[in-house]
């Protein structure tokens, strides 16, 4: 049964964001699934989501485009009459060497992963403060941290959405909004999964528990931040990486 509350997620459909929603609405929450494009996915998931008795609301919007997102927030208040916890999860990569690296894949990633997290907070933001609380919980990465070879367009995005989080949990703990990032390692989900057994083994000997995280690993950090359990946590950046950055 629903517990009254409700979460958007950006990048809902698959893997750390699929998993983020299946575990939000086990534990009660009405849900809205941000995509881009439809596909039977989401369809699927949305499904699978209403077995546990709660509203699940499809919101379509490519999280680059501002006019698209704001048209998203509205959606989501219409159907599930607000919004009480926001993850923005949406990202890509196009990894490469900087000195070969177009300037189209630079600006995608940067567009995408962190003007879109502006751009879908600054279009919730508002809801939040009018009802006097909100819980913003942001996917950053482990390489926003420590930064990684081939990955300075991703790198800098996920750098940028950990300065984003810090200085918005300083604009919003007045009113009772709390704003923290989560920054995955090595977690497998279809993006990892077309790796080669020799790079996997190799990634493994890097991580203190010798294996990769999993999308669930991911999940249940963002619904403890979600809960009432985590209400005097603000500002933090928290990995989910085995140890591997310490």
């Amino acid at each position: 049964m629903g517990n009254g509350k409700t979460v958007l997620i950006t990048g809902a459909t698959r893997g750390i964001g699929k998993e983020i929603a299946i575990s939000m609405a086990k534990v009660g929450y009405d849900v809205a699934l941000n995509y881009r494009t439809k596909t039977d996915d989401v369809k699927n998931l949305q499904t699978e989501i209403e077995k546990f008795q709660v509203k699940c609301a499809l919101v379509q919007g490519d999280v680059a485009n501002f006019e698209e997102v704001e048209k998203m927030v509205k959606d989501t208040v219409e159907q599930l009459g607000k919004i009480d916890v926001l993850v923005n999860n949406a990202g890509i990569t196009k990894d490469g060497l900087l000195m070969r690296m177009a300037k189209d894949d630079f600006e995608k990633v940067i567009d995408i992963n962190l003007v879109g997290t502006f751009n879908v907070t600054r279009n919730v933001i508002p809801f939040m403060i009018k009802q006097k609380s909100g819980r913003v919980i942001n996917i950053s990465s482990v390489v926003g941290v420590t930064g990684n070879a081939g990955q300075t367009n991703y790198s800098a995005s996920k750098a940028g959405i950990i300065g984003f989080t810090k200085s918005l949990a300083r604009e919003v703990a007045s009113r009772n909004i709390l704003v923290n990032a989560v920054a995955p390692g090595f977690i497998a989900t279809d993006m990892t999964s077309v790796l080669s057994d020799s790079v996997k083994e190799n990634i493994n000997t890097q991580i203190p528990l010798k294996r990769m995280g999993t999308a669930q690993d991911v999940a249940n950090l963002v619904k403890f931040l979600a809960s009432e359990e985590a209400a005097y946590i603000t500002g933090q950046v928290i990995n989910v990486d085995g140890g591997m950055v310490m």
